[in-house]
């Protein structure tokens, strides 16, 4: 361009007329195709000139100008641009809060009624029209002044278009019909009406220009005495104008108050939906003056609140008066639609798609769930690996809602996820273990009935954790009544709820605060029934405290999720601003549940994202939040015991930054999963109906269990049911502790199964096996080892073992079998990991049916034997359906089974697809059939690479015939050094010292890690001296580095 950058500022600085002027220049060269380029390239020179937000604020107060970006996404919001480009001037509408809130609420809009159409952008003020096409070029060419397009070879210039003009006087004069209106228009009358008759030209004064934005003028209509003269008019001016099947979308302050605006509508014969609101400051420069002299001369009252976090409205004089004494004033914005939303449809989908809803909300709920539910299955070949504490994009979605919707600034290390409301109780009070807790009476039903029948009241003296049982007090919803036990009992932890009438306001919340801090309890606060998923947000005075004082070191907030379609699909949470609560809640919740459903965590996570997609982020600073001066009095710390077992135990490693670890220490399956799951998957969720016997879960696990093992089963066979088969197995753990019985678990078993039954404070046996029989356990070892056993409970792994990788023969299990009926042995089999035998020379199926008879007359009436199963690899899920079936006998066992109750239940979903897939699965055809040889083919062709990789590196390695693992034990690297990054205490990768050690059974696992990156499990884990798991069923590229990291590892010790 002819002038520099200082010229150009020189001009602008003379005042704002002299800038209008200096840009209108710039936009007659924009309009010319041959400077265009030229023109924009120095419009992003002059942007990056000021490309602070501090020197871009001096830029509009010296030289009447602002350039810069406005970032559109956050939360994986909506696809296409990241940011818009915006120049603003003094004499033109300034977006803010007001305006930016409309545009959330036009993103809460399909794309589809916005995609290719034509756009007019319609605006009294001249110079409103001039800057908008600048800001058109600005966005419509990148900063080197090339064109930007779109998908269909368009820009923004094809697709855009501004007048002037009053309203939609533009449109009416020139004959264009519209599909959608769209206005965000001012609805404050103007206290001074002779100004509004003025003449609007391109040369009138900038505060007047200016006030076109803010104020409007008396329009004839009886909506005039609330503001909103000038939307009734642009509403009736839309009818002439609008396509038959049109909408019409407008903001609507809240300040004449909720029904003045509806009726605005209605009494046109509109139907109105109420699509997004939310509270926003008013800002300081709109005079509300005029809104006092309404309510001054009139019965009615318009609505503010005082600052974001209010709840009761307050009438213009007060919000008056508060303002000019420095106060923040707000009031509600909501976007409106006009018209009844029209359905789009949606074509090449399955013939179950059902998309059909009496009720809209269910439709806003389902139908964005299945657009992502499709994404997922399309775009992802398999299930990415989860913390064990919740999938990172749930929590930061909730830490993201809890931050936009209640001003509470968490992060995704503040919130651990369970499967339910009642799992989060029970692992909480197991990890603190009380003498004596104390549970709002809503909240007791699922814990075990031990608990609620111990009368040992006494021990509550006694400050320390219980190292027996713990006694659970009930107590009322109601806070004057909970505090007056807590100051007579001084319960060390407690779990209560609020009745409503206590939840809206926060001084229910505080006491609790206080008297728990006083007597150094724990404080477990139950949200649930009044936290809502919505972007219409009911007062809660929990979350308003929160918005203002951190969460105190001693409490902690439990919220079970609830959503309109699946009444028994459940997912909650516990938020904690403890580091150290956080951590051992994580890792008590992987020790006794395992990773919650990632289908039900992707389910409430779309809805957190729909209510998140739509906004803008950080748009408002959050406030400074108040530091308590008070020290808790010592509050009780985690159970000893639970502290030395989560020490002991190899939990899962925490990615932190950007580290990629490659876990071969993870129970999932990381291979492609195959097209018959994923069809199994969509269709549960896309239909509406389903048959009862098309969810028969019973019928399908009976014939698998006879087909799969010759498993007797009748009329009187139990079968029940959960989300894995880790919950099932702790509670017949806990059905052995009710018997004083004792858990028997051969020297090579599940490491996660070992120390979870350790954490529950079972009597345990390790029975010895030994490296010649493979580590298997024999009936000649077995007898030895149950000799002196009272109650023995057994715990197998087959026919394939994890984690050795063999193969119990019909032979061997019969012989164990036997043992176990002569000595009256309960016995557990866990069948998790059977079904991809891949070396099929070596194994033959077990015919468990008539030898179970023989023994069952001849053997000890104790005897029992249950199948405990898990279909995710044997279906191949890889994660996609985590799903846990017991199969057992013996009433006694489904009596104390119901004693200890909380089983996380899978949902009505999941047992449709399991019923589908085991059905495709008998019939032994089919793409089913044909992953599943494929994958076997895959996990045998592994297993043979890593263990020839495995001994060229030195390792001894066991030969594995079956399974997703092998082990190795590290012979030629015992008691070698090697300098170790050592783990954190939270399991994650910190540089805190790297010292020279000897490598032994304790530190093999950290020192492959610190050396490689590379995550496998230890001794401690397999149970095993010095023998590691290496698991098998990793994505490709992972599985060759994994590789490489052995190699690696090699040439480091050596």
């Amino acid at each position: 361009m002819g002038s520099s950058i200082e010229e150009f500022l020189e001009q602008c600085k003379q005042s704002g007329d002299a800038a209008y002027s200096a840009f209108r220049s710039v936009l007659e060269k924009l309009e010319d195709p041959n400077p265009r380029t030229e023109a924009r390239i120095f419009l992003s020179r002059l942007q990056k000139r000021f490309d602070s937000p501090e020197s871009c604020d001096q830029c509009f107060q010296t030289f009447h100008f602002r350039i810069h970006d406005i970032f559109l996404e956050q939360y994986e919001g909506y696809k296409g641009r990241k940011k818009l480009t915006m120049m603003v001037i003094p004499s033109i509408f300034i977006p803010e809060d007001w305006s930016f809130t409309f545009y959330e609420g036009l993103n809460w809009h399909p794309d589809s009624i916005f995609k290719d159409k034509t756009v007019y952008g319609l605006d009294i003020n001249p110079r409103a029209v001039k800057i908008s096409w600048i800001n058109l070029y600005l966005n419509a060419l990148d900063e080197n002044g090339q064109l930007i397009y779109d998908e269909e070879k368009k820009t923004l210039l094809d697709r855009v278009e501004f007048y002037e003009s009053d309203l939609l006087g533009y449109c009416r004069d020139h004959g264009i019909m519209l599909e959608q209106i769209v206005g965000c228009i001012p609805q404050i009358l103007n206290s001074n009406p002779d100004a509004m008759s003025k003449m609007i030209t391109e040369n009138a004064s900038e505060e007047f220009l200016y006030s076109l934005s803010n104020y409007c003028a008396l329009q004839g209509f009886v909506e005039d005495q609330f503001g909103l003269g000038l939307i009734a008019r642009a509403v009736e001016e839309g009818i002439a104008v609008i396509e038959p099947m049109g909408i019409m979308i407008f903001n609507m302050g809240g300040r004449p108050a909720q029904g003045v605006c509806k009726r605005l509508f209605e009494r046109r014969g509109f139907h109105v939906n109420k699509l997004w609101q939310t509270k926003i400051i008013q800002v300081a420069d709109t005079d509300i003056s005029a809104l006092v002299e309404i309510e001054k001369n009139s019965p009615h009252r318009f609505e503010f609140f005082m600052g974001l976090t209010g709840d009761k409205t307050v009438c213009a004089r007060t919000a008056w008066a508060y303002g000019k004494a420095g106060g923040r004033i707000s009031h509600a914005l909501s976007v409106k639609k006009i018209f009844e939303f029209l359905k789009n449809g949606i074509q090449e989908i399955s013939n179950s798609l059902d998309l059909s809803f009496e009720d809209d909300s269910i439709a806003d709920e389902k139908i964005p769930y299945l657009a992502y539910l499709v994404s997922i299955l399309k775009e992802s070949p398999f299930l990415p690996y989860e913390p064990t504490a919740g999938s990172r994009r749930f929590r930061n979605l909730i830490s993201g809602f809890m931050k936009t919707y209640h001003h509470i600034p968490l992060n995704s290390n503040n919130v651990i996820v369970y499967p339910s409301r009642s799992v989060a109780i029970e692992n909480a009070l197991r990890l603190f273990s009380p003498q004596l807790a104390i549970v709002d009476e809503h909240l007791t039903r699922h814990l075990p009935r031990k608990w609620l029948t111990s009368f040992q009241i006494e021990l509550a003296a006694t400050d320390q954790p219980s190292e027996g049982a713990l006694t659970v007090i009930e107590a009322p919803r109601q806070s004057d009544l909970m505090m007056e036990l807590i100051k007579r009992l001084k319960q060390r932890v407690v779990v209560t709820g609020l009745a409503h009438f206590e939840a809206v306001t926060s001084s229910a919340f505080e006491q609790l605060l206080d008297i728990t801090r006083e007597i150094g309890s724990r404080l477990f606060l139950d949200i649930s029934d009044w936290f809502e998923l919505s972007s219409l947000l009911n007062s809660n005075g929990v979350l308003k405290y929160l918005a203002g004082h951190p969460l105190p070191s001693h409490a902690a907030i439990i919220c079970g999720l609830k959503n309109q379609v699946y009444s028994d699909l459940e997912v909650a949470f516990i938020i904690s601003e403890d580091e150290a609560v956080f951590r051992a809640l994580s890792e008590t919740v992987e020790l006794l549940e395992g990773n919650t459903s990632l289908i039900s965590q992707n389910y409430y996570g779309c809805l957190f994202h729909e209510l998140l997609a739509f906004q803008l982020a950080d748009r408002h600073p959050l406030a400074e939040r108040e530091s308590s001066q008070e020290k808790p009095a010592e509050v009780i710390g985690f159970s000893s015991f639970a502290v030395s077992v989560l020490d002991s135990a190899e939990l899962s490693i925490d990615e932190v930054g950007n580290s990629s670890l490659i876990h071969m220490d993870v129970d999932q399956s990381f291979l492609p999963i195959p097209s018959p799951i994923k069809a199994a998957v969509f269709e549960n969720f896309a239909r509406q109906n389903t048959a009862e016997s098309e969810s028969d879960l019973t019928t399908s696990i009976r014939q698998f269990m006879r087909s799969k093992f010759g498993f007797p089963t009748d009329s009187s066979t139990d079968f029940i049911y959960a989300n894995n088969t880790l919950s099932l197995f702790n509670k017949l753990v806990q059905c052995c502790i009710q018997e004083d019985g004792t858990s028997c678990f051969p020297a090579g078993s599940n490491g996660n199964y070992v120390s979870a039954a350790k954490f529950v404070k079972a009597n345990i046996l390790t029975i010895p096996t030994q490296s010649e029989q493979g580590f298997k356990l024999t009936g000649k070892v077995l007898a030895d080892a149950l000799a002196t056993v009272d109650k023995p409970w057994v715990y197998l792994s087959g026919p394939t073992i994890n984690p050795t990788g063999l193969v119990y023969s019909n032979k061997q299990i019969e012989d164990i079998l036997s043992v176990c009926a002569e000595l009256g042995a309960k016995v557990v089999i866990d069948t998790s990991f059977s079904g991809l035998e891949f070396d099929y020379e070596n194994h033959s199926d077990w015919h468990l049916e008539e030898s179970l008879k023989k023994l069952k007359s001849c053997g000890k009436p104790s005897f029992e034997v249950s199948l405990l199963g898990g279909l995710s690899f044997e279906l191949l899920a890889g994660g996609l359906h985590e799903f846990g079936f017991l199969v057992l006998n013996q009433h006694a066992v489904v009596d104390a089974l119901n004693s200890v109750p909380n089983l996380s239940k899978p949902h009505s979903t999941t047992k449709y697809a399991v019923t589908k897939l085991l059905a495709l699965k008998e019939q032994n055809a089919g793409d089913l059939a044909d992953a599943i040889v494929e994958h076997k083919k895959i996990f045998g062709n592994r297993a043979k690479r890593l263990r020839g990789t495995l001994r060229n590196c030195g390792w001894d390695v066991l030969e594995s015939s079956a399974g997703v693992s092998v082990v190795a034990k590290p012979s030629s690297y015992l008691n070698k050094s090697i300098k170790l990054n050592h783990l954190a205490k939270n399991g994650s990768i910190a540089d805190i010292t790297i010292n020279p050690e000897v490598i032994n059974d304790s530190n093999v696992r950290e020192a492959v890690l610190s050396a490689t990156g590379l995550c496998v499990n230890g001794g401690a884990w397999t149970g095993i001296l010095s023998y590691c798991r290496f698991t098998i069923a990793l994505e490709d590229s992972k599985f060759d580095r994994a590789l490489d990291c052995i190699l690696k590892f090699k040439n480091i010790v050596n």
